[in-house]
């Protein structure tokens, strides 16, 4: 059902009960009014006919009309009755002094009685009568209302329209976009009560168009990407058809191998990054141990960084609690530990710490590598950013981890290690437990 439609439906049903709450007021009032009435009439019917000897023929035919409401009768002091205006069937057959309500056969008369010397007078009226004429008086006073609550439906139908109308607009400008139309909607002369929608509407289309950009953005540096892996893999391959000796078809697979490898961790890596972009429905988050976290990530990298001679060092003795999804952040020790290993000399360490600082969870990752100049430490955070043309690598790394950061609501800083590489340190929110860092 349309707001217009309820609308009016609701000031109608108001009005309706406003016309019965009416009609039952002026019922009443009017009711009371006539009884005062009816009764003055009767009271002045009788007084004047208390002091006039006869009621003359002329006087007495008048009174005698069957369309009159009230009766007249006249009895003498010993009760014989001497006059009647009218005959009826049940009319009441004593006086009561004043004014009285008299049941006769289950009919009931307004009368009034006055006694003279000689003779009593009463006049008398039915109460039905008196309640039918009320009644028609009310009705009267309420069937205006009735008569124009057509018109003010009409009204408030026009109303309602005319009110809403920026809704329908509204409505109508999204009804006509189609899936590549996120533009903002117009929002002038828009009233206080629909403007908050509309902003929050465009604000939605604003981070759908952002949402949009970014996946196009993403899915065209992915093609791009992988089509130098594949073009390479496409080359070793011939290379190894053409190949005659067994040293050169060996020397053409382990190329073939390596090249393969370089794709699957550029797949893997999109995989991750896709994973974890902004809207990206992901594991719900649970407690877990960044020490244990770290322990991990650094076994998985352990064989590579010994096939380059680089050696680990965990400061991690005591659990260091977060809530986060365990798998996601396994990815983002896994990418600091792995980058750090990449890019320090051989026979260089890596020294990993986990701790608790003022309450928060803490991971720093030091190297010995070459390290980022400070002009270039905001870009390594983008996607398939490199600082050379010859650097290895996909550019995914620290994008992957900024991502992982701003998921679990924490932070991620560049610095110098004391090593005299890089120094990447995280900061999570607060923990359980305190823990104190000592050397492993």
């Amino acid at each position: 059902m349309s707001l217009r439609l309820r609308l009016v439906l609701a000031m109608l049903a108001m009005l309706v009960a406003s016309a019965l709450v009416m009609g039952l007021v002026a019922y009443r009032n009017v009711l009371g009014e006539t009884e005062a009435l009816f009764d003055y009439q009767l009271r002045q019917m009788a007084l004047s006919l208390r002091d006039q000897g006869e009621i003359a023929s002329a006087q007495a035919g008048p009174l005698a009309d069957e369309s009159l409401d009230f009766v007249i009768q006249i009895w003498t002091v010993d009760g014989r009755s001497i006059y009647a205006s009218r005959p009826h069937a049940a009319l009441p057959a004593r006086a009561l002094l004043g004014l009285a309500n008299v049941d006769v056969r289950g009919q009931v008369w307004r009368t009034f009685s006055v006694a003279t010397r000689d003779r009593v007078i009463q006049v008398a009226q039915p109460l039905q009568i008196r309640h039918r004429l009320a009644a028609r008086a009310a009705l009267r006073s309420v069937l205006p209302l009735l008569l124009v609550t057509p018109l003010l439906a009409l009204g408030v139908w026009w109303l309602s329209g005319a009110t809403l109308a920026p809704l329908a607009r509204v409505a109508g400008e999204v009804r006509r976009r189609d899936e590549q139309s996120l533009a903002a909607l117009g929002t002038d002369d828009l009233p206080n009560d629909i403007a908050p929608l509309v902003h929050a509407l465009n604000g939605l289309l604003q981070r759908l168009r952002e949402s949009l950009e970014g996946q196009r953005a993403f899915v065209a540096d992915a093609a791009h990407e992988l089509r130098s892996p594949l073009t390479a893999l496409k080359l070793q391959l011939a290379v190894l058809r053409r190949t005659a000796s067994a040293d050169e078809r060996a020397a053409a697979l382990d190329a073939l191998g390596v090249g393969i490898e370089r794709a699957g961790r550029l797949v893997e890596q999109l995989l991750q990054l896709a994973r974890n972009e902004p809207g990206a429905p992901g594991a719900p988050f649970e407690r877990v141990d960044l020490a244990e976290v770290a322990r991990d990530a650094i076994a998985a990298t352990l064989a590579f960084a010994v096939s380059r001679g680089v050696e680990f060092e965990l400061f991690a003795d005591a659990p260091v609690h977060v809530d986060g999804d365990r798998a996601a952040l396994g990815v983002l020790v896994r990418n600091l530990v792995d980058n750090a290993a990449r890019y320090s000399p051989a026979g260089a360490r890596v020294e990993v710490r986990v701790a608790s600082a003022d309450g928060a969870a803490t991971l720093d990752v030091d190297d010995a590598g070459p390290g980022i100049p400070a002009a270039d430490r905001e870009r390594v955070f983008d996607r398939f950013y490199r600082r050379s043309a010859d650097q290895t690598g996909s550019g995914l790394g620290l994008a992957i981890v900024q991502r992982i950061v701003e998921r679990h609501g924490a932070t991620v800083q560049l610095g110098d290690a004391p090593l005299g590489g890089l120094r990447v340190s995280v900061r999570f929110g607060r923990t359980l437990e305190p823990v104190s860092a000592a050397s492993a």
